[in-house]
């Protein structure tokens, strides 16, 4: 029997948890704190309304977000028979670096979503990258095409309803005209 397929194997599996071990260092090291630093960096050199957080609640999957928060959306649902409204509240949507379970880093963005209206849109994954390929002007990068993908949310036009991610109400949505025949 010839087993010099199966030692490959073997081989680029050793290979690949080192590389996993190597990686979560490197996050800790280094990686994860640089993100956070060019992070708070934007928000100071930009004066854009948001904050850095950090969540370590789960060992080797933490996750490094600009977030720019939430709020009361100006939309409420009038309740019976009182005069009380109940807002719904807006997730304005994030920015993510997070450490996946092999220690390669995800970038992706989370738009906002306004709760009781329509369904989230699906996060954008931008990118995955093993931590020694990350460099700093990435960063920039990434802030960059979140504020594009931001501004674009908020600037909902009703000319392409699929974009934002939300199910349109309203007389006359699902009228078929004779273009659509």
């Amino acid at each position: 029997m010839n087993y010099s397929h199966l030692k490959d194997k073997v081989r680029t599996y050793n290979t690949i948890l080192k590389n996993t071990k190597d990686y979560r260092a490197a996050w800790n090291k280094e990686l994860k704190q640089m993100i956070i630093d060019n992070l708070n960096k934007i928000i100071e050199e930009t004066k854009l309304k948001a904050y850095v957080d950090f969540k370590d609640e789960i060992e080797n999957l933490e996750v490094v977000s600009l977030s720019l928060g939430t709020e009361i959306s100006g939309i409420a649902e009038k309740l019976p028979g009182d005069k009380i409204k109940r807002p719904f509240i807006k997730s304005n949507g994030a920015l993510i670096f997070q450490q996946l379970f092999n220690g390669k880093v995800m970038m992706m963005i989370m738009y906002p979503y306004i709760e009781g209206y329509g369904q989230p849109k699906p996060p954008m994954n931008l990118e995955i990258l093993r931590p020694h390929e990350f460099q700093p002007e990435f960063i920039l990068r990434y802030a960059e095409q979140f504020l594009r993908e931001m501004i674009e949310w908020e600037d909902f036009d009703d000319d392409v309803p699929e974009k934002m991610g939300i199910n349109p109400i309203g007389f006359g949505i699902n009228q078929v005209t004779e273009d659509q025949n």
